[in-house]
Order: C-alpha cells, then sequence, then structure tokens
C-alpha cells in the first residue's frame, strides 16, 4: 500500500446497518484501506430524530449506510441526511452492484457507492473523492469557550437555579465573561427569578442566527450582576426550533464568552438533546425523591442508547437531606455513575434571594456548594480548602440501604 495514503487522515463515519455480514464485509477491509473511521455502527434504521442527534453528537463526515436491507427506507435516510447542516455526505454500501440502487441512492443524494466484496483500489478512489469534498477551507484557530448545559428529568427538580447561581459563582471566582441563556421557551425562569426588564428574548436570537454580530448581539443580551443573560421570552413560545440555528448560536456565543451555560428543559424534550449534542458538558439535576430519581435512571438509560459518553453527562443531587433514608451508594447504582456534586436543601436562603432577585452569596451550605461545583468546573478549588461535604459524607451516619 502507498504509504502517502495510509499516512492521511481516516474520514469520520457513522455506519448504519441493519445487513451485520454486509457490515462485517465492510469493516474487515478498513485495516487495509484506512479510510474511515467508524464513529458508531447503529445496527438498524434510526428514526431521523434520533439520527440527527447522533450526527450533531459525533459529527461524522460521511454517513455509510446499507441500501441492501431497504432500499425505500434508506432513500428517505438518504434524503434526510444531506439536508442536514452541517452538510454530511453519503456513501451507499450494498450486496451487489445494484443498478436500481445506485440510481435511487445518487438521486436522492447519496455521493458515492461501493459493493462487496468492497475491492480496496475501488473504495480507496471513493475515499479519495470524498476527501476533496470534505477538506475543510483553511480558517485560522479561534480561541472559543466552554459550553455547559443544564436540564433534568423531572420538572421542578431545580436545574435553573443551580445554572444560574452556578454561573453567578462562577463569574465571582474568575471574573471571566459568561452567558446564561434560558432555553426553556415555554416554562423559562430566570427572567422572572431575576425581575430582568428587557424586550428581547433568546427566541430573537435563535431568528437571527445567521446574521448576529457585535452590535445585534449587544441589543439581545442584557448585563445583570456581572452576567449576560438571554432570558426566555415572557409569553410561552411553543413553535419547534430549527436545530440549525441553535448550534449557530451557540457557536457564536462560544466566540464571545469564557463561558456559556444553557437552562435546558426536561432531558426528554427535543431542544434539549440537541443542545447537549452541542455542548462540552451536561449536568442532569435529580432529587432525592423517589420519581425524581427514577425519571433520572430513565433519562441516564436513554442518554446512554443515544451514545452520549458518561464522562460528558454527569448528575448533581439537589435538595440532598441529612435525614434522607436511601444511601449514596444506592444513588450511584441507580444512576449506574458517580454523582458529580450534592446541594443541600436550603429553602429559606433560595427564598431570600429570590424574592430580591440576587446572586446567592458564598455564605451558608447551599452557597458553599454551588461554589464548589463553580470551582470544580474552572479548575480553581484551592488544595487546603474546605469542600462542602460529599453525599457519602453527608450520609454517612445513615444505614445504607
Amino acid at each position: 500500500m502507498n504509504p502517502s495514503v495510509q499516512n492521511e487522515a481516516a474520514i469520520a463515519a457513522l455506519l448504519i446497518a441493519p445487513n451485520r455480514e454486509l457490515a462485517q464485509q465492510f469493516t474487515a477491509t478498513l485495516a487495509d484501506t484506512h479510510g474511515f473511521q467508524i464513529l458508531a455502527d447503529l445496527k438498524s434504521y434510526p428514526p431521523p430524530q434520533t439520527l440527527e442527534i447522533r450526527a450533531r453528537q459525533l459529527k461524522p463526515d460521511v454517513v455509510l449506510l446499507d441500501l441492501a436491507t431497504d432500499l425505500a427506507a434508506a432513500t428517505e435516510l438518504i434524503r434526510f441526511i444531506v439536508g442536514l447542516a452541517p452538510p454530511v455526505h453519503v456513501l451507499g454500501l450494498h450486496t451487489t452492484n445494484d443498478s436500481q440502487a445506485i440510481l435511487q441512492s445518487l438521486r436522492a443524494g447519496a455521493t458515492e457507492f461501493l459493493c462487496a466484496p468492497f475491492d480496496p483500489a475501488i473504495q480507496r478512489g471513493a475515499v479519495a473523492r470524498l476527501r476533496r469534498l470534505c477538506a475543510p477551507e483553511p480558517v485560522a484557530p479561534a480561541a472559543t469557550g466552554q459550553v455547559i448545559a443544564f436540564s433534568s428529568a423531572k420538572p421542578g427538580s431545580g436545574a435553573s437555579t443551580i445554572a444560574t447561581q452556578t454561573a453567578f459563582s462562577l463569574q465571582r471566582l474568575t471574573g471571566k465573561r459568561i452567558l446564561l441563556a434560558d432555553f426553556d421557551l415555554t416554562g423559562g425562569t430566570i427572567g422572572f427569578y431575576l425581575k430582568l426588564n428587557h424586550n428581547y428574548s433568546v427566541v430573537e436570537a435563535l431568528q437571527h442566527a445567521e446574521h448576529l454580530d457585535q452590535a445585534l448581539w449587544n441589543s439581545l443580551a442584557v448585563n445583570h450582576g456581572g452576567l449576560d443573560i438571554l432570558p426566555a421570552p415572557a409569553a410561552p413560545y411553543a413553535e419547534p426550533i430549527d436545530p440549525s440555528r441553535m448550534s449557530m448560536l451557540i457557536n457564536y456565543a462560544r466566540q464571545l464568552y469564557d463561558w456559556v451555560f444553557l437552562d435546558l428543559p426536561a432531558v426528554f424534550n427535543r431542544t434539549s438533546l440537541m443542545a447537549i449534542a452541542d455542548c462540552d458538558r451536561a449536568f442532569l439535576v435529580s432529587t432525592s425523591e423517589l420519581p425524581s430519581l427514577h425519571m433520572t435512571r430513565k433519562a441516564m438509560n436513554m442518554l446512554g442508547q443515544l451514545g452520549f459518553p458518561k464522562e460528558r453527562f454527569q448528575v448533581l443531587l439537589n435538595r440532598v437531606d441529612r435525614r434522607a433514608d436511601i444511601g449514596a451508594s444506592t444513588i450511584e447504582k441507580l444512576f449506574n455513575c458517580p454523582v458529580y456534586s450534592s446541594l443541600p436543601n436550603d429553602y429559606f436562603s433560595l427564598h431570600r434571594v429570590v424574592t430580591l432577585g440576587q446572586p446567592l452569596g458564598p455564605d451558608g451550605d447551599l452557597g458553599k456548594a454551588i461554589e464548589n461545583v463553580a470551582s470544580r468546573l474552572s479548575g480553581t478549588l484551592r488544595s487546603g480548602s474546605k469542600s462542602v461535604p460529599t453525599l457519602h459524607e453527608m450520609q454517612a451516619p445513615i444505614l445504607q440501604t
């Protein structure tokens, strides 16, 4: 094999192949051709919404699609894939050199076609053409901010409160530029809690996502307590969000801010899943009440099935009571992952700051717990400093269930 071909970067690809024999035949050739890096292998044709989430999460350049199992279903997927933004190319796979499959797939928008036994020379030619199509335009590297999402499985678990107070705490600790955006378009409460009086919301930012600039952004975002905030609309907004506009908005915010905090609706919402796919880290907020724990477990299972890596998605346990009769180890086994942090129940402190529309200070158990989360996020936790008790420490006297 030509060493220069071997040294070229493999094309990032998502494989969708219900025909497992066809998939095995194709992947067996990759050791020789070095043409594709398989990011994920789907064993059935996914629904469009699931496919869009996987594409936004994995960011493949190419989808390798089985045309042999169900040509009609595969053709519909091709039409959907080529309409994604940013664009994704499709390479059709078949057991034979089927002229009808070739014609239908190319008409639907596929770029290339390969058939078994997947001759290495023919495959290298297709890879070379795809590399030219996928080659990015040279751009100067730009520093980008971190995007952190906060969501919950059960509404009312406190995700909005934690997102808001962590953002204020992080700004106080670091002095960095921070944006807090409320994407709960039907029930967002950040603007209400902070007593914001502003004519625009995240909806206007989404509607103008294609031509955002500094002047327009300054009119859309409102500064409060050192944070820039895009509140939810005052009246519930029920129209579906265009995922491409949401990605444009998030990516633009990355260029302006060191940290971008997204307050999202419940994690089962399509908007939340799309946003999480564009984030660097996401937190799922749960309380220790059984209904919330049950829904959080369902959410964690769903996220695992969608391919979200566990290291990017973590649990925050809110309103923890020292007298709770469910142990820390039990909760972590329930979620099949460690709890990132636990936050004590402090109703009176929260009631005071919400009434006044002010940030929660570092005093008190809840304030210290929030500051601990912000410190861990920023890496500013000082050695020797006293951190808040962990979930295990808070429940040490409790008989583990």
